[in-house]
């Protein structure tokens, strides 16, 4: 990663150099520009998440960053529900190392849709899937076995995760073998659950205040986020120890 930031410093510092004036929009290009270098040298030999996805992600993990809130800095995990159910639509991200270290399928709340997801609620008792960025929390053991409770984020749009009991979990209706006898992926409640395979070595990375983010383009949230700003996590990003 030390040598991702070593060239992304340098675009940054070369289009700081011609740009004199730095309104939103310029910082805008910055930001993007360092967002496309470490998305360029992104290890994984899969499927990458799409650049809008990582960029999304990465604006919020920069925000939270800001906001002192990732003790766990070191993961960034993005789910994106504009994928079918069928597909690997979860990514987690070692950001130290720029590297995918897991892939797969996640499920979505049986009210928010079929194979694919379109509803989406903050709502106690919904059923549904929530949008935007969450901080992983402590685990626990529950009916699914180890369990990661959530704390949404975002107000109005998944701050009830932790009353709703929206908890990462792993349930065997997450496989392929489902996908064959009904066509999709089951669903859950509202939570992002996973494969069992790989689920308790992944949960213990992920707890204690990592970034995860749930990305659908819902016009409402994308007006409404602050944790979407990119201005702040401009300022974030030019602090030099935002990946520490």
């Amino acid at each position: 990663m030390k040598k991702v930031l070593v060239i992304a410093s340098m675009l940054l510092i070369s289009s700081a150099s011609i740009f004199a004036i730095d309104p939103k929009s310029e910082k805008s290009e910055l930001l993007t520009s360092f967002v496309e270098s470490t998305y360029n040298l992104l290890k994984y030999e899969g499927k990458k998440p799409d650049f809008e996805l990582y960029k999304r992600g990465i604006v919020g993990y920069l925000n939270l960053k800001k906001q002192n809130k990732l003790s766990n800095s070191k993961y960034l995990t993005l789910i994106d529900f504009r994928l079918s159910s069928n597909k690997k639509r979860m990514w987690v991200i070692d950001i130290k190392q720029n590297k995918v270290v897991y892939h797969s399928l996640v499920a979505h709340g049986r009210n928010t849709g079929n194979e694919f997801a379109k509803v989406f609620s903050n709502t106690p008792n919904s059923n549904s899937s929530s949008l935007g960025f969450y901080l992983t929390a402590e685990t626990y053991y529950g009916k699914h076995g180890l369990s990661l409770r959530l704390d949404g984020m975002e107000p109005g749009f998944n701050n009830n995760a932790r009353k709703r009991a929206v908890v990462m979990h792993s349930a065997d209706y997450v496989d392929k073998s489902y996908t064959e006898a009904y066509g999709r992926i089951g669903r859950s409640f509202g939570c992002p659950s996973i494969p069992i395979d790989g689920h308790k070595e992944l949960i213990g990375k992920l707890a204690n205040n990592s970034c995860l983010f749930i990305y659908y383009p819902d016009k409402e949230y994308l007006q409404k986020s602050v944790l979407a700003n990119e201005a702040n996590a401009y300022e974030m990003l030019e602090s030099s120890n935002y990946l520490l």
